[in-house]
């Protein structure tokens, strides 16, 4: 009882916060939880092939307020994704996350890993539902001299960027920060301030992994 009356109140909580991501790439995020739907989602083992999907994983990105200049450097991290997404190594690192010993994500909304795997090859933001095998958002740059890299709110498809940060960023960083806000548009959340745990809930963990990733495709 005491956690489903948790979980109602994260749900109300997160209609009104806004997801921000500091200069560390530490977002303090709002988007509402996944709700947990039973053997929708096939399981996955690091044994067997890498799916189709992960091949054909795309991305359909619609810029705001980019120069030509920036669009290029988003549309490399967007390549950086796809192909990091594709490596045995992005799906055996993900199967075999694991927090206090367990194979488990934090605040992975009742999700087994390999649920969390297939969640992304879906494509499936909670704003656009269809399971398209596609990384769909808006994405528009804006500048401010704060340390919040970007952020996002739960009822729009938009991700907002602040050119602070991402006209230093080499493409890789610049993934990892997308693929952080991305997270948020499937609908995972973390701690909105930090804490000891919250590295390795979905949108932390998964950012940090294309961002280690995506170094190699530099």
């Amino acid at each position: 009882m005491h956690a489903m009356k948790k979980m109602t109140l994260i749900l109300v909580l997160m209609t009104f916060l806004t997801a921000s991501c500091n200069q560390s790439n530490r977002n303090n995020s709002d988007n509402t939880s996944v709700k947990l739907t039973d053997n929708i989602y096939g399981d996955h083992s690091d044994q067997d092939p890498i799916p189709n999907e992960a091949l054909t994983f795309d991305a359909r990105i619609h810029f705001v307020n980019f120069t030509s200049e920036q669009q290029e450097k988003m549309e490399e991290a967007i390549e950086i994704i796809k192909m990091v997404v594709a490596t045995e190594e992005f799906r055996s690192k993900v199967l075999n996350h694991t927090y206090n010993g367990k194979k488990t994500f934090v605040d992975n909304g009742g999700y087994s890993n390999a649920q969390i795997y297939q969640i992304i090859l879906d494509g499936a933001e909670r704003l656009l539902p269809a399971k398209n095998n596609t990384m769909e958002a808006e994405v528009e740059l804006y500048y401010a001299a704060t340390n919040v890299v970007g952020y996002t709110y739960a009822s729009s498809n938009r991700i907002w960027v602040n050119t602070k940060y991402f006209n230093i960023y080499t493409a890789a960083g610049v993934a990892h920060n997308l693929f952080h806000e991305w997270m948020h548009k499937l609908g995972f959340i973390h701690d909105s301030s930090w804490s000891s745990s919250r590295d390795y809930s979905v949108p932390y963990a998964l950012g940090d992994l294309v961002g280690e990733i995506g170094k190699e495709f530099l």
